[in-house]
């Protein structure tokens, strides 16, 4: 068996893809033994199918398969690529590798993160309100890769067509409403981009920060993620989680990793296993993260979150959001106002397909059409009302 080596240790690419392949190997026949994935089913009140709210419940996430079909996930994939070949040629350029203006350059936020190479950026900061206390390994990139690499891509729904018409996908819609009510509300979207061999990892971490010491605390109360995957992911490259946390409450990670001998390869973590078109759900204090992706294989992941409106309202911003940021019912209103133009923004693209019914606009949904005057009033700049919990 690989021994892995202390976890302040910098092997190269190729070690630490050695060095972690029974690791990965035992992780993967873990997730498969786990029973909690395949396609989308829902009752006859359009709620999703009770074995699968029950499974999602009791592990923190779910698989499911073939959600978004072939001819989507490459609308997708062109839209990525375009955001890609966009990026700034290095990360204060205005300019991208063809000489043209970036894209974002008007933006109000910046739509790139860009890190060294096989890096982890926030493992042992206090960035992101200090949620990622341990920092993963971080091997050594091979000499011809570039200083910067794009990590995080962010206004999906603003800079791609396609990504704004996966927003408003009635299914993911509807499971949402399932796992969160008829009045759930946005969170955020960020596109992962993990290149072969120089994609960094996320340290080990659970995403909420607001409601730990809140007496109403529950194992859903900060909300869940879909990740929409455009390639096939592996144990190498793709999120990990720990099933069962998001019923723990906070965590110690600095503790769990030091009775893992101060490695990040925690023993009962499970890889997030997907063809492309599946579309995971993770509960969004499930105890997850994810390696450098030292492997031959990309992974692009689609990201965005949902909460129950009662677990936003009357909140302050976290995380990347200003904690000047008071989270009233305009505040909520005008971000959840995206999810109502995407879904009619699909519903222009894919005209046989029944729209999803969104509770909070159903008497005003004729207000919230695609079109330019509700790109600019309502699309531009949208992820500068995220609702960060």
């Amino acid at each position: 068996m690989n021994e892995l080596p202390p976890q302040s240790s910098s092997p190269t690419r190729a070690e630490h893809a050695v060095l972690m392949s029974n690791y990965l190997a035992s992780g993967e026949v873990r997730a498969k033994a786990l029973g909690n994935r395949g396609p989308m089913r829902f009752d006859p009140n359009g709620k999703l199918h009770q074995d699968i709210l029950d499974a999602y419940w009791k592990q923190g996430f779910y698989v499911f398969e073939g959600v978004v079909d072939e001819g989507e996930i490459s609308e997708l994939r062109s839209g990525i690529d375009d955001m890609l070949e966009r990026a700034p040629v290095t990360p204060d350029a205005k300019i991208d590798a063809k000489g043209r203006t970036a894209l974002g350059r008007g933006y109000a936020r910046e739509p790139y993160t860009f890190i060294k190479p096989l890096s982890d950026p926030w493992g042992g900061t206090d960035k992101l309100n200090g949620r990622h206390p341990t920092q993963m390994m971080q091997p050594r990139a091979e000499a011809d890769a570039p200083e910067h690499v794009v990590f995080l891509m962010y206004s999906m729904c603003q800079s791609m067509p396609a990504g704004l018409r996966v927003y408003g996908h009635p299914q993911l819609l509807a499971a949402a409403a399932s796992i969160n009510g008829e009045d759930f509300v946005p969170y955020n979207d960020a596109i992962f981009v993990k290149q072969p061999g120089v994609g960094g990892s996320v340290a080990w971490h659970q995403d909420g920060v607001t409601h730990w010491d809140n007496p109403e605390w529950d194992e859903g109360i900060h909300g869940f993620n879909f990740q929409v995957q455009l390639y096939s992911t592996t144990p190498a490259n793709c999120l990990w989680v720990v099933p069962g946390t998001h019923k723990k409450g906070r965590i110690d990670i600095k503790q769990a990793i030091a009775k893992n001998n101060g490695r990040d390869t925690l023993p009962d973590a499970v890889p997030l296993l997907c063809q492309p078109g599946d579309v995971t759900a993770v509960n969004r204090q499930m105890l997850h993260g994810s390696f450098a992706n030292t492997s031959k294989d990309v992974r692009i992941s689609l990201t965005f979150g949902f909460h129950r409106r009662k677990s936003v309202l009357g909140q302050r911003g976290a995380l990347a959001q200003s904690e000047d940021d008071h989270y009233d019912e305009q505040r909520i209103f005008d971000r959840s106002a995206v999810i109502q133009v995407a879904i009619d923004a699909r519903h222009q693209h894919f005209a046989q397909e029944v729209p999803f019914d969104y509770r909070p606009f159903r008497q005003i949904k004729d207000d919230f059409r695609f079109n330019d005057e509700t790109f600019n009033r309502v699309i531009k700049d949208y992820n500068t009302r995220d609702l960060a919990i």
